[in-house]
């Protein structure tokens, strides 16, 4: 995997190719220092670099990337033990990132690198910095897509309740929940192809976001749970940008030990 630095965060481009134009000539100029700022339909604009999000109490994760704290989650229903499932051996399963492929979602939302929010009336796009990650929100009130197959990173539709940004997320792969695997490597945590994630997003004060993350997953849990996270306004990142983030497809070197030439 490589990074390298970009003078400026190619997000225009990103957003021209993916056709929504509108968003890709928003300005330059980073509002998240400004919790007052508003886009032209009054909602609070977001837009700004960010820090990952960081857990607002509970246990902290010793690792490079949060994890969800277990002490806040449901108890498993019967049949939801699959939720901690063991390493088997299997590189692309033990670690799938290794192969360059997706982390997912919520897990990669939560990885520890910037975070970057492009807005307007109808759009919020997110890109994080890990895997460049980008989901693209529409805010407009329209209704899932139909049709498609199960994805790493969901099928996503917002909506406003005051000044609360309200996402929902659904149309999952079974895939990896957080990190955990980092903290116990005899364990994994699995979501189910039924998780739904609601994230409820405002500003905590001129500098921070407050973010929340709620967790159904009715084949693993009783019911739905939810944690806690803060945001941290870095508009002194936006002259540097976001890191360009390139994973090789070929990589031979999982967990970086390479096989003698």
């Amino acid at each position: 995997m490589m990074s390298s630095r970009l003078g400026s965060v190619a997000v225009g481009a990103v957003l021209a190719t993916a056709g929504f134009a509108g968003l890709a000539q928003a300005p330059a100029v980073v509002h998240a220092q400004d919790s007052k700022a508003r886009t032209a339909d009054g909602k609070p604009d977001f837009s700004g670099i960010y820090e990952w999000p960081k857990a607002a109490t509970g246990e902290r994760c010793r690792c490079s990337a949060t994890i969800f704290d277990r002490n806040l989650f449901a108890p498993l229903k019967p049949g939801g033990e699959p939720f901690y499932e063991k390493p088997n051996g299997d590189p692309r399963h033990d670690e799938p990132r290794n192969f360059c492929m997706p982390a997912g979602f919520p897990s990669g939302m939560l990885s520890a690198n910037a975070v970057q929010f492009v807005q307007n009336k109808n759009y919020l796009v997110i890109v994080h910095e890990f895997q460049r990650m980008t989901r693209i929100i529409p805010l407009d009130g329209r209704p899932y897509r139909q049709g498609l197959e199960p994805m790493y990173n969901g099928d996503s539709v917002g909506h406003w309740e005051g000044d609360t940004l309200v996402i929902a997320t659904t149309n999952f792969k079974r895939w990896g929940l957080d990190d955990y695997y980092y903290s116990d490597p005899k364990q994994y945590r699995m979501h189910s192809d039924a998780l739904k994630v609601t994230e409820h997003i405002k500003w905590k004060d001129a500098q921070t976001l407050a973010y929340q993350m709620t967790i159904d997953d009715p084949k693993t849990f009783t019911r739905a749970w939810s944690e806690d996270f803060t945001m941290a306004a870095k508009p002194e990142w936006d002259k540097t940008g976001l890191f360009e983030y390139v994973c090789e497809e070929n990589n031979r070197c999982p967990g970086g030990k390479c096989p003698a030439p």
